[in-house]
């Protein structure tokens, strides 16, 4: 969910994606599900999985749909449960469905996405990330790696008009 606060341990690291690293996993990633998997139709989880899962929608030539799932940060900067915004797409009853998200950790976020396609109808359901991070295993990743992951989209924002440094990532980025 982009943007949000990041936990930083330094030891682990920080990588920064650009958008040509950024392009190649999700080519990656549509390979790897195009070779194990023929979903009906993608979704994406809003925000910041709907840029991976359109990418991979089109690769694979299949419908795109998204789903809001969203955390809300308390006054502390603490993250709280994920919840669904919206209703899950009802395009999604009886399809083989691809859910997409940018990362994943814990898997708090995905697995209240499969639950809301499920019970929106879907007749399978499989999950893939850009990044896998935590020990929440999706059916498909691109990358696995315990560093802080900083998206391209995530660097910057416009403040007062202006592009600026993202201020959610300035201790991870010793801005």
């Amino acid at each position: 969910m982009s943007p949000r606060k990041q936990s930083f341990d330094p030891a682990l690291g920080v990588l920064q994606v650009e958008w040509p690293l950024f392009g190649e996993l999700s080519r990656a990633l549509a390979l790897r599900v195009s070779r194990e998997y023929e979903p009906d139709m993608v979704v994406g989880i809003a925000t910041a999985g709907v840029v991976p899962g359109a990418v991979i929608a089109a690769m694979l030539g299949k419908e795109f749909h998204s789903i809001v799932i969203s955390r809300k940060f308390r006054a502390d900067s603490v993250r709280e449960t994920p919840a669904v915004f919206g209703a899950a797409p009802h395009e999604v009853r009886g399809m083989r469905v691809l859910i997409v998200d940018e990362t994943c950790d814990s898997g708090d976020t995905m697995r209240m996405a499969v639950a809301a396609i499920v019970n929106a109808g879907a007749k399978e359901v499989r999950t893939a990330v850009g990044f896998r991070t935590g020990s929440y295993a999706t059916d498909f990743h691109a990358l696995a790696t315990e560093s802080t992951i900083v998206l391209p989209w995530d660097k910057e924002v416009i403040i007062d008009g202006e592009l600026m440094a993202n201020p959610l990532y300035a201790d991870v980025l010793g801005l």
